[in-house]
């Protein structure tokens, strides 16, 4: 398999370029060249299969041109080490837990499956890899604990200075060996255009290897296909369409659900709902898109003002924005509307965190309009990762998980660093 940069269609890479690399030199994201489509009668098959027999048919779809069978089931076998339950909440409306992994969030799939290729690709080179994280909170965490103590591999995470929740930091702030956190005076939209530039830079990119394991890297961004479909899977089977629901700050995971649909699952629809960093929204509903400054919120994973992973979502549509418009819908909440949400589903017997919430908002608008559908929304963290937010829009006190509860008794360990590109520069120069 191919990818091509979506800049520039013309110009294309083996997975193995892709991947250690990243960005395109132009700056363009990498998209596979072709999409495989499964067949009705595969995907028919499905209810009746494991997670782990979806992952080997769909990664083996998608990859096999440029692995083994026993790295595909490696690989898998690696990413699919926990549940993501579908729960039914109320009637047609189900919330996907995507938070059942190592670190409690979504990104556990695409980190885990993207630091295990990430090392097999490199298990013959004596360069040490630099893997660059910029994050607004779950990114940071889940990159951090997917590579903590893989060789070869040296991860920096950059994150904005008091705009990341406490148990989110710790979660990438304690854990030392090859994990070193950069805590940044600025937004997250600093820290991801420092990251991008250092990509660029033909000085840095002489001196080190280095590489991104954000959603703009294939390799994180992909896998995350897998859970659409055993989600799909496990709907009850009946004459209702299906819509799900993606609370989203960088696009990247309502991307992957279209790489879903693109493969031939019959998804009818895509809400993409956001907080107040409306970016995306206003353009599906007729905008221009036009980047802005992030405004801080309580689903601050969601507080981005320059999504990276757009022009996936027209590259999965040939950049037909009128077909994009079609099968995507957007729609935006504040945080009070956010709390409201929260509250009232709690009192149907679920507990839910902002970011899930905003889902949540999003399919049940849509569900109003479009009664003949079903619908999922995506519960992309645990709850306990917002404790604080939803301690005090539920009124309760929360137990956390174990393993949650652990990070917090870790030492914090960051370097201060400033948003001019320059200071990041010299840094890594350092090295």
């Amino acid at each position: 398999m191919k990818f091509y940069s979506t800049n520039n269609p013309g110009h294309q890479v083996d997975l193995a370029e892709a991947v250690i690399k990243g960005l395109a030199p132009d700056q363009g994201l990498y998209m596979p060249e072709e999409i495989p489509v499964l067949s009705k009668e595969l995907l028919d098959k499905f209810p009746e299969m494991t997670f782990q027999e979806i992952g080997y048919e769909v990664i083996g779809a998608l990859f096999s041109t440029a692995l083994s069978q026993e790295q595909i089931k490696e690989l898998v076998d690696h990413t699919l080490t926990f549940d993501a339950p579908l729960v039914k909440v109320e009637e047609d409306v189900y919330s996907l837990e995507l938070f059942h992994g190592p670190t409690l969030a979504f990104k556990d799939f695409g980190a885990r499956f993207c630091s295990k290729l990430m090392s097999m690709l490199m298990e013959k080179s004596d360069r040490k890899v630099r893997v660059l994280v910029a994050t607004s909170g779950d990114t940071g965490s889940a990159v951090a604990n997917g590579f903590l103590g893989v060789d070869g591999v040296e991860v920096i995470i950059l994150f904005p200075k008091g705009k990341v929740s406490e148990l989110q930091e710790k979660q990438f702030t304690t854990l030392g060996q090859n994990i070193t956190s950069l805590e940044v005076d600025g937004v997250f939209d600093d820290c991801q255009r420092m990251v991008k530039e250092a990509f660029l830079d033909v000085e840095l990119n002489k001196k080190l290897l280095l590489t991104s394991a954000n959603s703009i890297n294939v390799a994180r961004w992909m896998p995350q296909c897998l859970y659409y479909f055993y989600a799909f899977s496990r709907l009850p089977k009946n004459d209702k369409k299906a819509a799900f629901a993606v609370p989203s700050g960088n696009f990247g995971n309502i991307a992957a659900g279209i790489l879903a649909q693109k493969m031939g699952l019959p998804i009818a629809h895509f809400v993409a709902a956001t907080n107040v960093n409306k970016i995306v929204p206003d353009y599906l509903q007729g905008g221009l898109f036009a980047a802005k400054p992030s405004i801080a919120t309580i689903s601050n994973s969601m507080d981005v003002g320059n999504p990276s992973n757009f022009p996936r979502l027209l590259a999965l549509y040939d950049n037909d924005d009128q077909e994009l418009k079609s099968q995507v819908s957007g729609c935006f909440y504040s945080d009070e509307e956010t709390v409201k949400a929260m509250q009232s589903v709690k009192d149907k017997g679920y507990t839910m965190d902002p970011h899930g919430a905003v889902g949540y908002l999003g399919l049940k608008d849509f569900m109003a309009k479009n009664p003949d559908y079903q619908g999922v929304f995506l519960e992309t963290a645990h709850p306990g990762k917002f404790r604080e937010t939803v301690e005090k829009a539920l009124d309760l006190t929360l137990t956390l998980p174990e393993r949650l509860a652990a990070f917090m008794d870790g030492k914090k360990k960051v370097e201060a660093l400033g948003n001019d590109f320059e200071e990041f520069k010299a840094y890594l120069k350092s090295l």
